[in-house]
């Protein structure tokens, strides 16, 4: 079946679906296979679950008119997505980068809304399936779209930009992440750098920091740029926890209070604040989308519990990210409250592992912070030596938390997802 005729019944049966567990009533079902795993084998399940059509590759699988069988799933599910987003003539905004995509994906979303039916990437549905779903979700009336593009491989941004079509784009910034499936920094930098080079080959816009390293100069051929970071568009108040700014309203300057964690936040709120201006979104109303703002999934979010404060900021780490976590948590005043690092490791760093983990180790001796506690097998290799506090797995640092039964504390909570650090403190 050609993608035309997918599409047609796709329009009828707009709900794609790609987990059988979670299949509704007049669902167009995607049977993608994975490592372990084949969705052809769920298909028949699917129907039976109320999918209205189920798209197959295995010829094996197919029963009647409602199983469509293409050559390859995965492929049919982007093709498609590429041709629905064709049917749309709005400013996409694409948006990469190694650290603060989510986040920065949100508050843009929070800013544009104020003005605009948008559309956005849902959670980190960021890759070469999660950027197809997200804009097969996109609705008729939607009048602007951001989308979240995630990488670890190169090409992978040039691959994702040729199925999501941005006219607009950003780089949050470069660092060192997912560096065992880029080979090097180079490779983070080259691959990040592809969603400038997509703007240039068609003349689109490409908005840029000023305020990160490597930016500008892997903008330099893009036609249509938007400079920001150095133009006194915001300045930073404070972040003791809550990220706070003042914003230029013709000769008044305007006190922002957020509900966003950590100084490091700031560059974020300044993306969001450019592309709301760009867009024509009022400064009353922008202030008021990032006022309203309200961090979830572990990312820069803070709980009350128990008497403590917690800085849940446990669903992805790298070097870059985590030494802006633990800068900004040293400086937070507190009132003399007991401050605890509770860190995991910093995974896909590959050959340089060991010694990022090492620094990090040796960068919170140096920092006001009155407890730091180590989770995971990478931090293992680096705390053997010394007076840390390591622990295998979360369940263990789990055990340590109850006994010590810190009351009054402010506890910052930073690692990456696999390392389930939200565990220690459930």
């Amino acid at each position: 079946m050609d993608i035309r005729s997918l599409y047609n019944i796709y329009q009828k049966h707009p709900n794609v679906c790609t987990d059988s567990r979670a299949v509704k009533q007049g669902d167009l079902f995607f049977a993608l296979k994975g490592e372990s795993f084949d969705g052809n084998k769920f298909a028949a399940g699917a129907l039976e679950q109320g999918a209205a059509y189920v798209v197959i590759d295995d010829a094996q699988y197919k029963q009647d008119d409602r199983f469509i069988l293409v050559e390859d799933v995965l492929q049919t599910l982007q093709e498609l997505a590429r041709h629905h987003r064709r049917q749309f003539t709005i400013p996409v905004l694409g948006l990469t980068g190694s650290n603060g995509k989510t986040t920065t994906k949100e508050l843009i979303a929070a800013v544009l809304e104020q003005k605009y039916r948008i559309h956005a990437t849902r959670g980190n549905f960021n890759n070469h399936i999660g950027v197809p779903l997200t804009l097969l979700s996109m609705p008729q009336d939607t009048e602007l779209a951001v989308i979240e593009m995630g990488a670890n491989h190169l090409r992978e941004i040039a691959f994702l930009c040729a199925i999501a079509e941005p006219t607009h784009g950003l780089i949050t910034n470069v660092g060192k992440a997912h560096l065992e499936g880029f080979g090097s920094f180079e490779g983070v930098r080259k691959t990040k750098a592809e969603i400038y080079n997509w703007l240039v080959g068609i003349d689109g816009v490409g908005f840029v920091n000023q305020n990160e390293p490597y930016l500008e100069e892997m903008a330099q051929a893009v036609q249509q740029k938007v400079f920001y970071g150095k133009d006194g568009v915001a300045e930073l108040a404070g972040a003791s926890p809550f990220v706070e700014f003042f914003m230029t309203d013709g000769a008044e300057k305007v006190k922002v209070k957020t509900q966003i964690i950590g100084a490091y936040n700031f560059n974020n709120i300044l993306t969001a604040i450019t592309i709301g201006q760009f867009f024509g979104v009022p400064d009353e109303a922008i202030r008021s989308g990032l006022e309203n703002y309200l961090p979830q999934n572990n990312r820069s979010q803070l709980m009350e519990k128990d008497g403590n404060t917690y800085i849940m900021d446990a669903y992805n780490a790298n070097p870059v990210s985590m030494e802006k976590a633990l800068l900004s948590f040293s400086e937070m005043d507190q009132a003399g409250k007991r401050k605890i690092a509770i860190l995991g490791d910093m995974r896909e760093l590959g050959s340089v592992s060991e010694e990022e983990h090492r620094k990090m180790v040796s960068l919170v001796q140096n920092l006001q912070i009155d407890t730091v506690v180590f989770v995971g097998p990478e931090f293992a290799k680096v705390t053997k030596e010394g007076n840390h506090i390591h622990f295998d797995h979360a369940a263990e640092a789990k055990t340590w938390f109850k006994k010590e039964a810190p009351s009054g504390a402010l506890i910052l909570l930073k690692g990456s997802r696999g390392i389930r650090l939200e565990e220690v403190v459930s």
